[in-house]
């Protein structure tokens, strides 16, 4: 279930996850389930630590059956077909790929926080926010804003985005050229994409991120990305983030941070 490495150099606040640290966490119970690959940070109104173990192995079985029979699916860095036989989430992730024109396991992240985060709704949570290496499921009955992680970009945890609860569920998924562990051919410190599907949040921010690259990095990278958003569909809005520089696109309700103190 792995995504391809990066090679670029980890900030230690990405791989200790050290960020999680900074959710306010002050009216919903906490918990962190770890199956292998799989690290979820988890907020809910009660204690869900059993049930999600449940999904996240039943997710996990599902995804990694299909990769023994199809092993193309876990390799291909452009979109599949949808096999009409396959087993829903993995259904999921290939339309996902298919709306934002990379391979199917770039959604990966957001099919497992969207599928535990949806499964927890439907045992009986009224709230629930479910983080996976910085892609997150969210349903929450109030407003929220959520704080970018951008590396080492003097805007990290300065900004933030706005998400109302009349939009709620909904995917909000960074990817970056600069941090992380997945495979990107970008220059971004990040790009952060809203939807409504998770999956889609995940598979297109990866494809902005590489957009950035092939514009070149810096303004024009940024622009040629944010000038490729409108086309993916399923996609609320963007923010990407390149050092100093940040450009927005779409439904996007921008707010100050400082979670650095």
């Amino acid at each position: 279930m792995k995504k391809s490495h990066n090679k670029k150099k980890k900030p230690e606040s990405y791989t200790d996850r050290s960020y999680r640290k900074l959710a306010n966490m002050s009216e919903l119970i906490s918990t962190t389930v770890r199956i292998e690959e799989t690290d979820l940070h988890i907020l809910a109104d009660r204690d869900v630590t059993a049930s999600a173990t449940d999904l996240i192995l039943q997710y996990r079985s599902q995804l990694e059956n299909y990769i023994l029979k199809n092993p193309a699916f876990s390799a291909s860095l452009v979109p599949l077909e949808v096999d009409k036989l396959a087993p829903p989430m993995v259904r999921s992730m290939m339309q996902a790929g298919v709306a934002a024109s990379v391979g199917p396991m770039a959604a990966v992240a957001g099919a497992v926080a969207e599928n535990v985060g949806l499964g927890l709704l439907m045992d009986g949570c009224r709230e629930v926010v479910v983080e996976n290496g910085g892609d997150v499921f969210l349903s929450r009955t109030k407003d929220c804003s959520v704080a970018i992680f951008a590396g080492e970009s003097p805007l990290s945890y300065k900004v933030g985005v706005r998400l109302p609860a009349k939009d709620m569920p909904v995917g909000i998924c960074t990817s970056s050229g600069t941090i992380g562990h997945s495979l990107s051919f970008g220059d971004a410190d990040s790009v952060t994409v809203i939807a409504t599907s998770t999956l889609v949040a995940d598979a297109a921010a990866t494809r902005l991120g590489n957009e950035v690259g092939h514009g070149g990095g810096g303004k024009t990278g940024m622009q040629n990305a944010l000038d490729k958003a409108s086309a993916i569909e399923g996609i609320r809005g963007v923010v990407v983030i390149c050092g100093e520089l940040m450009g927005a696109y779409g439904e996007v309700e921008l707010v100050k941070v400082d979670l650095r103190g």
